[in-house]
């Protein structure tokens, strides 16, 4: 059989017949009369020598040619959208797509962008906060930060900073519970969003690191990790702080870390975006802003004792 295609506008014309299982609604999508969407159709059978659907009295359905063909079609569009959306970008200097978790956005990144923003009047900042994992090309991305161990293959990848966990609290609070035994004792705020990492990090295990033995932790419990914290500022009770996620209110003197041990997770914070992009003018501004936010706090990692997490986990 030839392989040569029938035209792009009967695929496409078939692809939204197909997605809409109407000839009306697709002639509407496409902004097309239905009758000039029926010839494209009928020129697509006449090509490949058989139906793709079968007319019915007020619908259609797809016959066995037509199942087969319709997830190719849709893929092919989607490919080539996305491939679309990236040539642009490759060619836009002044918009800048980023995705972050929300906890991330809303604790390190948000309070920050200020700076950034005035530094680079030129470049027009568009977030996603999620936890999904996007498509670089599928979701018009042109940078995330993510949160783990990876890996991040077939992507330009730079650790940010490794993430490690700490009780903090309030001035006030820490001045009634001034002993890391005292805190057996103290208003405990649980956050579960870390659970997800191997290393298990908990009050737990925080408590046999530093010889206690505590093994029932009670208190509020959060799956958001930005919660956890603002519970804390509250003054509710303690929270295992995630370095990210602390480090400005820790700086601000909002919170406090008064026991200098910390637990390394395991994981750290990545900037990513697509191999060779990297270069493109706004992400290298980005890139080489967040670096320099990063090394403004570094002096409270540096006062801290980290536990690798050999030392501190069950075997």
């Amino acid at each position: 059989m030839p392989d040569r295609l029938p035209p792009l506008t009967a695929l496409r014309a078939f692809d939204a017949a197909a997605r809409h299982m109407s000839f009306a609604k697709a002639a509407d999508e496409l902004n097309v009369t239905p009758a000039a969407l029926s010839f494209q159709i009928k020129s697509l059978e006449e090509h490949l020598g058989t139906p793709v659907f079968r007319r019915l009295n007020r619908a259609v359905e797809l016959t066995e040619a037509g199942k087969t063909l319709a997830p190719g079609v849709a893929d092919g569009f989607q490919t080539l959208v996305a491939a679309w959306r990236s040539t642009q970008r490759t060619t836009d200097n002044q918009t800048l797509n980023i995705t972050a978790g929300p906890a991330f956005t809303a604790k390190w990144l948000a309070p920050r962008l200020y700076e950034f923003a005035q530094a680079h009047p030129e470049i027009e900042l568009r977030f996603s906060a999620s936890l999904k994992i996007m498509d670089f090309a599928r979701d018009a991305i042109d940078v995330a930060i993510r949160f783990g161990n990876g890996p991040d293959n077939g992507l330009y990848s730079l650790p940010l900073a490794q993430e490690w966990i700490c009780p903090v609290m309030t001035p006030a609070l820490a001045e009634r519970f001034p002993t890391p035994q005292s805190l057996v004792h103290a208003p405990l705020i649980i956050d579960e969003s870390i659970n997800f990492l191997d290393v298990t990090a908990n009050w737990e295990t925080w408590f046999r690191a530093m010889g206690i033995d505590y093994t029932s932790a009670h208190g509020p419990r959060f799956s958001q990790a930005d919660h956890a914290i603002d519970a804390a500022l509250s003054g509710m009770g303690v929270a295992l702080g995630r370095r990210a996620l602390v480090v400005k209110d820790l700086d601000d003197g909002r919170l406090v870390a008064p026991f200098p041990t910390a637990l390394d997770t395991g994981a750290h914070f990545r900037f990513l975006c697509s191999e060779g992009a990297e270069t493109r003018p706004q992400i290298a501004a980005f890139r080489d802003w967040i670096v320099a936010e990063v090394a403004k706090t570094s002096h409270i990692t540096k006062a801290m004792t980290r536990l690798p997490s050999t030392e501190y986990q069950r075997t």
